[in-house]
């Protein structure tokens, strides 16, 4: 069984790699600008190890009491875990002990439970601002996020932190607001916010975006990061 999962993941692997490939090839960026992150909620930690045997360094969780446990177990193998889910402060301690890029930081309260729980840890946590392009000024997006006038103040408590290194940002394409069912141009704007980040922290120059069923539009509008589950995983079994 497992020969046979392995092959799978393989395959799917292969035809990820070659969408990837192509939507490089289009953007006119080197394929090695964009960097494939398998997102593994809801899957065993049998898969990924299976998934670290194929090359797979950089892996994803959205929930702590699910990725906990599935860190600890994988715990020999050389990956990167990204907490990439909306994350309460109660389960910021158990994440800094096993995240190496929280992608979900969306206010200050996160920010300084994080720096306080990476110098406990005696760990640097990289850290990505999540931008929510469906957010009025002040307000927190639906699925998490910071409102895009609010990333600049953000950015600066994190820099300012110890344990913490500012890293870039993330977004995910909003299903409400002017950017819905508008992927590249939401991604395009992350991009424009990702670029004055950059001009006042020069290191932050991470972008992740896109999914299984957007990568494309993410590459094209220039991400670094593609977050990937569906496509190389399968469609996740529905929660009876």
């Amino acid at each position: 069984m497992t020969d046979d999962r392995k092959t799978q993941l393989a395959q799917n692997l292969a035809q990820v790699e070659e969408r990837i490939s192509a939507a490089c090839a289009k953007a006119g960026r080197p394929r090695d600008e964009v960097t494939l992150i398998v997102v593994t909620k809801t899957y065993p930690a049998s898969d990924v190890r299976l998934l670290a045997e194929l090359g797979v360094r950089q892996v994803a969780e959205n929930r702590d009491q699910e990725a906990a446990p599935k860190a600890a177990e994988c715990g020999d193998l050389p990956l990167n875990w990204h907490f990439v889910g909306q994350l309460q402060t109660n389960k910021v301690r158990s994440v800094a002990g096993y995240a190496g890029v929280v992608q979900s930081v969306d206010r200050a309260r996160l920010a300084t439970a994080l720096s306080r729980e990476a110098v406990r840890a005696e760990r640097e946590l990289g850290c990505l601002i999540q931008v929510a392009l469906d957010a009025e000024s002040g307000e927190r997006g639906d699925r998490g996020g910071v409102a895009p006038d609010g990333v600049e103040a953000l950015a600066e408590t994190i820099a300012g932190a110890q344990g913490l290194r500012l890293d870039g940002v993330m977004t995910v394409a909003p299903l409400a607001g002017p950017y819905a069912g508008r992927e590249l141009a939401a991604f395009e704007r992350l991009m424009e916010i990702a670029s004055d980040l950059r001009a006042l922290h020069p290191a932050a120059n991470m972008v992740s975006a896109g999914m299984s069923a957007d990568l494309e539009d993410a590459v094209a509008a220039g991400a670094t990061h593609v977050r990937v589950g569906t496509a190389v995983l399968g469609v996740r079994p529905r929660l009876r």
